[in-house]
Order: structure tokens, then C-alpha cells, then sequence
């Protein structure tokens, strides 16, 4: 009798390992968390990824990020930063300018209408947040911290 995530799954073959089965739980539960987050995101009209830029923008500071940087702090992996910029700056949310000392250099930085949004947002995301996780004891979940950490660790090898 399949359990667990093959029943979630409706699998009635095994998963090959526990490697494969943990791998796929994983994904599983980042689909589920991310879904529900991006539901409550879509509250404020915001993306995950643009609610990400415009948290990572507003703890860089009033000079900003050069886009690439603000890529390489992202959660996830966008490839297309300047497209996401381009879309959070319509909106009002994001100013550019260019680098004083190289030209080519692209910052981003987030303008008062962004802090704002952010301001409103920061108190209904972390009760969503922590509405997720509930029903989770604290030892647990910094277990679940511990593995997580581990797993991640192995691409720095």
C-alpha cells in the first residue's frame, strides 16, 4: 500500500531509492510551499521573484545593487533581471541608474512607493509564513533548518 508521498502522488511502483525519494519530497514541498506563498503575493500584485528584488533592494540601501549582484542574492534563479527591474520600474517600485565609475554598471534601488508596498506587505507575509510552518514544533523545524543546510552544502564541494 503505497504511503507518504507515493500515495500523494498516486505511484504505485517504489521510488528507486531514498536519494530519489527525499529529492522528490523536497521539490514536492518547495511546489506546495511556493504555490500558497505566491497566492498571497498575488494579493499585494506581486510575483514571488519581484517580491524577492524588492526585499533584496530594500536591505541593500539607498545606493542599490548592480543588477548582477541582485541576481546572485535572488532565491531563486531568474536569468532575466533587467526584464524584472524593467517591470517593477513601471510600476514604481524600482529606480536604475548607471554606475558613476563604470558606465556599463546597471543599480537598481528601490524608491519610497517600493518601501511602502514592502512596509504593508511585512506584517500579512510573516503571519503567512509562519501560518505555513504551524503546525511544525520548534525543535523540527530547526532540524529541518540543519538538513536543508546540509543538503545545499554538497554544491560547494
Amino acid at each position: 500500500m503505497p504511503r507518504g508521498l507515493q500515495a500523494e502522488l498516486k505511484q504505485n511502483v517504489p521510488f528507486t531509492s531514498r536519494e530519489q525519494e527525499a529529492y522528490l519530497a523536497l521539490l514536492r514541498t518547495a511546489d506546495v510551499l511556493q504555490s500558497r506563498v505566491e497566492s498571497k503575493l498575488k494579493e499585494f500584485g506581486l510575483t514571488g521573484t519581484q517580491y524577492n528584488a524588492l526585499r533584496i533592494l530594500r536591505g541593500a540601501g539607498p545606493d542599490g545593487l548592480p543588477c548582477s549582484e541582485i541576481g546572485e542574492r535572488m532565491i531563486t534563479h531568474d536569468p532575466d533581471i533587467t526584464r524584472l527591474l524593467d517591470r517593477l520600474e513601471k510600476r514604481g517600485f524600482v529606480a536604475r541608474t548607471r554606475d558613476q565609475h563604470d558606465r556599463r554598471v546597471i543599480c537598481g534601488r528601490i524608491t519610497a512607493a517600493g518601501q511602502k508596498l514592502l512596509r504593508e506587505m511585512d506584517r500579512p507575509i510573516e503571519r503567512h509564513g509562519q501560518e505555513m510552518l504551524r503546525h511544525v514544533r520548534q525543535p523540527e523545524l530547526q532540524k529541518l533548518i540543519d538538513l536543508l543546510e546540509l543538503v545545499r552544502s554538497s554544491r560547494r564541494v
